[in-house]
């Protein structure tokens, strides 16, 4: 009996495969620096830690088991935040949601700044006759 069927749902085989290709290339990124944490920045260690964070929530809803066999990959991020000294990990509910909703699909987009310039003046339409 196969747990998981041959074809995934729309999207999902597809993001799956370009965040491998992704975690490669990082790898091929990083490995040079392997004597110390040179090649790395505040910014790019959170952002690492928050896709494998991301990645396995996503996993949870693969097996009814799935997300108590994945809390050790939790605890380790969070200690590993903790040695790095950045911030912790958005909390979660009860159903494994964040407590605050994000206001756009992608978590990422949330964390940029947001520049508010004023509106440019407004002009009078063109080409009407008074």
């Amino acid at each position: 009996m196969e747990l998981l069927p041959m074809i995934a749902a729309p999207g999902v085989g597809e993001r799956a495969d370009a965040a491998a290709d992704a975690a490669c290339h990082l790898y091929d990124a990083v490995a040079p620096w392997s004597g110390g944490p040179g090649g790395w920045s505040r910014t790019a260690a959170e952002d690492a830690a928050e896709t494998i964070e991301t990645t396995a929530h996503a996993l949870a809803h693969i097996h009814p088991r799935a997300e108590v066999i994945l809390a050790p990959v939790h605890a380790a991020l969070a200690d590993l935040r903790r040695q790095l000294e950045l911030a912790p990990a958005d909390p979660l509910t009860a159903e494994g949601l964040p407590v605050a909703p994000r206001t756009v699909g992608n978590p990422r987009r949330t964390r940029w700044v947001r520049v508010l310039t004023p509106p440019a003046p407004r002009r009078p339409p063109t080409g009407t006759a008074s």
